[in-house]
């Protein structure tokens, strides 16, 4: 077989001794035409330690280019003394001719028979016509090549339906290859089954699950109810934790409006994520919370509940798990939302009404209704996760970003206490030969078109959404048709009718927003005495802006501009792992505080933290950049009045500041710093803070709501010198209303406090770990 404009040559793995990485630089000679195509870890038989395989085309006629290395190595010595190519040559234990399998880089388990044909990801080295001479290779081998096709800088990603058999021979007849991957089942092959074979399916999963302790944290739903029986959930929600506002409702899952099964759907979420990796897997699903369910919005052919009780349906909803399970931990995930056409940020009853229960306090009921409880119950504050809502399907366009600043977050995201998660989307394949004249509007890594954002409020109010999580995609025609509910760009998740539809499809913020429920439920598992402040505080601060986000951020000038860009994307995308870890090159301390910030109508306390400082690791690299990222996370009591939130009629009772010790300010400099700034009585003008042009968003752009994130950037020598980190009040209407001031109870902070760096041999980690057990000293300062 031959193939017009091929580069004959041969593929050659080199391998490093475990624990010891590849000089992978040495062996990328792109001058030569030698590349290495792929690099991957493998750990064999009963070894501990994971040995480093790298994967290296050598055109024909530059294989003389390695052995001369390799001789150089044995007959030359440098200026010290060494071996010539010590590095390179010392750091392999093996060299052998490369076949299909060593182009394979997911799970080895998961590698194909050799005669079974199957949908590979083929992933080219990209150097022109590549597409081209695969494709007919493809056409002589019998294999189907996949229509679509993904283009990056250096690479370009097709799919090939064959065996491995039939492939292996490209790596002679084309040696465009550079790594091979299992093609990823979309959600369309699981929604497209019968019920037989979706019950298949389900089964398996069952058999790989171990359910839950009875007292695991849980993530309770505030929806149109969960069907108990489907048997990914059963193991989950037991009889008495499903509940309704109405006991004449039931508790099971009978749908309202046009949401059928909303419920159910967004259970499946809270639990496992989007289905498809956990059904594609083969890995056992140890689940560590479970779930609760409340019903509150009614069932068909029952009047809707009238909008301007939607905060006291919250309050039933919220009291009977408590009633139920009063020990149990949990997070209070809700999807519903309602149209906040002209509120443009400003509280309503259903947003304060939030506010005030994740603050602690209650409402009790009365012959008048649900009264607001003036104390706030000790220990009892919550974690609402609620979604941003979402863009009218009928506003859908291919101009998404500029439909979705136009379109605010819905009532009740605003609020000022709440987790808001808006959505963002990786999937941009359609599979479907059908399908071919579609295309998805957004971008992976972009702003799902679904999702809302608070580009329209009025600077003074929070930024929202504060986190984004896929939501899937929406496909257009080209011809001004779009499409919301296209399988391969939505996610998967639990039908609530198991017998003839046990999956469904899910989209939009909705499905975001139990998938955030979801991590804060882990990390609840994860840290049992972490406070919901601290929560949504960690959540916030595991998130990162996506490569395509982040190169909108870099690319705006000034913080301002900058922090209109955090109403569109949060503060970026949540991650489980990075929540609940700290790796060696990236150190995370939490510090849970009580500060009280007024007394008889007068600044009262600020906290000085001095913290566990990795300064002699940070001291090896001093020249090098790293990151320094602070979160701070408080819960305010509103006050939801329209008086025009200012002095007495603020909405918050208290607010929070943070600031860092700049490289060369004394600690008493610093004090006074903070001390000026807390009576500072127009607090919420701009201020130059901290070195304010080395952070992201700076004092008054970050210092919205009660979440304040930012990241500063400098080198290593300047940040350790900054292990200082003040917390100060300014002005609410506990200040200003001294009768109802409750600082004297305190006020709970979370502060979350991260060094990234990007060199990968200094741990920061380990001296910090040292010191466990020595408390982080906060200094309390009393005006």
């Amino acid at each position: 077989m031959t193939v017009e404009g091929s580069h004959p040559g041969r593929y050659i793995e080199f391998e490093g001794p475990p624990g010891v990485d590849l000089k992978i630089d040495s062996l990328d000679l792109r001058g030569s035409g030698i590349e290495v195509v792929n690099v991957h870890p493998r750990r064999e038989g009963d070894q501990t330690e994971i040995a480093q395989r790298a994967t290296v085309f050598i055109p024909d006629g530059k294989l003389g280019e390695f052995l001369m290395r390799f001789e150089q190595y044995a007959t030359e010595l440098t200026p010290k003394g060494q071996p010539k190519n010590k590095e390179l040559v010392d750091r392999i234990a093996a060299v052998r001719l490369a076949t299909l399998r060593q182009l394979w880089t997911d799970d080895p388990a998961a590698y194909p028979n050799e005669q079974a044909s199957v949908w590979w990801e083929v992933w080219l080295r990209r150097t022109g016509g590549e597409l081209a001479r695969f494709a007919d290779f493809c056409t002589q081998s019998g294999i189907r090549l996949g229509l679509r096709q993904l283009a990056f800088d250096d690479r370009v990603v097709c799919l090939a339906l064959a065996s491995a058999e039939q492939l292996a021979p490209a790596l002679v007849v084309v040696a465009d290859l550079a790594e091979l991957r299992r093609a990823k089942t979309g959600t369309a092959f699981f929604a497209d089954l019968s019920p037989a074979g979706q019950a298949q399916w389900v089964a398996d999963l069952v058999g790989r699950l171990t359910p839950p302790s009875p007292d695991a944290p849980a993530v309770c739903i505030l929806d149109t109810g969960v069907n108990r029986a489907h048997p990914l959930i059963a193991p989950t929600l037991s009889a008495e934790d499903a509940t309704a506002i109405k006991a004449s409702w039931g508790a099971h899952d009978t749908g309202w409006g046009g949401n059928t099964g909303h419920g159910t759907e967004m259970a499946g979420l809270a639990l496992y994520g989007d289905l498809v990796p956990v059904l594609e897997s083969i890995d056992s699903v140890h689940l560590r919370h479970r779930l609760e369910s409340v019903k509150i919005l009614p069932p068909p052919g029952q009047n809707q509940n009238e909008p301007d009780m939607y905060g006291a349906v919250t309050a039933m909803a919220v009291s009977r798990p408590e009633i139920q399970a009063p020990t149990r931990s949990r997070v209070f995930s809700m999807a519903v939302t309602a149209s906040s056409e002209g509120d443009l940020g400003q509280p309503t009853s259903w947003s304060a009404a939030v506010d005030a229960l994740a603050s602690g306090r209650a409402f009790d009921q009365t012959d008048e209704g649900l009264v607001f409880i003036s104390s706030a119950e000790p220990g009892a504050h919550r974690l609402f996760i609620v979604s941003a809502g979402n863009v009218p399907f009928e506003q859908l366009a291919v101009e998404h970003l500029d439909h979705s600043d136009l379109q605010p977050v819905q009532d009740p995201a605003q609020s000022w206490n709440a987790l808001t998660v808006g959505a963002c989307t990786d999937k941009a394949v359609i599979s479907d030969p059908e399908l071919h004249a579609w295309s998805p509007i957004s971008p992976p890594g972009d702003l799902s078109p679904w999702s809302t954002t608070s580009c329209t409020f009025e600077e003074k109010w929070p930024n929202k959404p504060e986190v984004v999580f896929e939501g899937g995609n929406v496909a257009h025609d080209g011809a001004g048709g779009v499409d919301g509910g296209l399988a391969d760009l939505c996610l998967l998740s639990t039908g609530h009718q198991p017998l003839t539809t046990p999956f469904v499809l899910s989209h939009a913020t909705s499905a975001a927003t139990a998938q955030v429920a979801r991590i804060a439920a882990i990390v609840a598992a994860e840290y049992p005495t972490l406070w919901p402040e601290t929560l949504r505080g960690l959540v916030v601060h595991s998130a990162r802006w996506t490569p395509r986000m982040q190169a909108a951020i870099d690319a705006t000038p000034g913080k301002v501009n900058r922090g209109k860009l955090v109403r569109r994307y949060g503060f970026g995308v949540p991650d489980v792992s990075r929540a609940v870890r700290s790796a060696n090159d990236a150190l995370t301390l939490i510090v849970q505080g009580v500060i009280h910030p007024y007394s008889k109508g007068k600044m009262h306390e600020m906290h000085v933290h001095d913290l566990p400082w990795p300064a002699a690791a940070l001291s090896v690299i001093a020249g090098q950049t790293v990151r320094l990222r602070v979160t701070l996370s408080y819960f305010i009591e509103p006050n939801p009045g329209r008086r025009g939130w200012k002095a007495r009629h603020r909405y918050a009772s208290h607010g929070l500041r943070l600031d860092v010790k700049n490289a060369t300010e004394s600690l008493p400099d610093f004090r006074k710093r903070l001390n000026k700034k807390a009576l500072d009585p127009d607090e919420e003008k701009p201020t130059g803070g901290s070195d304010s042009a080395d952070w992201v968003l700076g004092d008054h752009t970050r210092h919205r709501g009660s979440l304040h994130c930012d990241i500063w950037e400098g080198t290593a020598e300047d940040l350790a010198a900054r292990n200082v980190i003040g917390i100060y009040p300014v002005s609410g209407w506990w200040r200003e209303q001294p009768k109802r001031d409750r600082s004297a109870a305190g006020a709970r902070y979370a502060l979350v406090v991260s060094i990234e760096t990007d060199e990968e041999d200094v741990d920061i980690w380990t001296p910090v770990a040292q010191q466990v057990g020595v408390p982080v000293q906060a200094t309390e300062i009393e005006w």
